[in-house]
């Protein structure tokens, strides 16, 4: 399976959808995105994770990156995430450092 990652900011909100599967291979797409979301300085980063299949070790220090890059007062929102990726975010005790949600809408309301 392949790998995509799109970026689209509104109200300094910089959302990055990404779908497929996430690996060594795959991980300078989002690097890139990433990037890109923090050269607008954006508020809040939101991952959305739905259509995410796999995430090998890599994607987890793609998404450790992140955190860095966009710095302590930039939240960072991952939506969706399935059962198999959620247990190795936990496993690390990465869950501490993002907000979980189910849902793009609850970004919104959160703080």
């Amino acid at each position: 399976m392949t790998f995509n990652a799109t970026l689209e900011t509104s109200q300094n909100i910089a959302k990055i959808t990404l779908f497929g599967e996430l690996d060594a291979a795959t991980a300078p797409i989002l690097k890139a995105k990433i990037e890109a979301a923090a050269a607008q300085n954006p508020h809040r980063l939101v991952l959305m994770m739905e259509n995410l299949d796999y995430m090998a070790s890599a994607g987890l220090r793609m998404l450790i990156f992140a955190k860095q890059k966009m710095g302590a007062q930039v939240d960072l929102f991952l939506v969706g995430v399935n059962d198999r990726i959620m247990d190795t975010i936990q496993k690390t005790g990465f869950h501490h450092s993002v907000v979980l949600v189910e849902d793009y809408e609850t970004v919104s309301l959160e703080r």
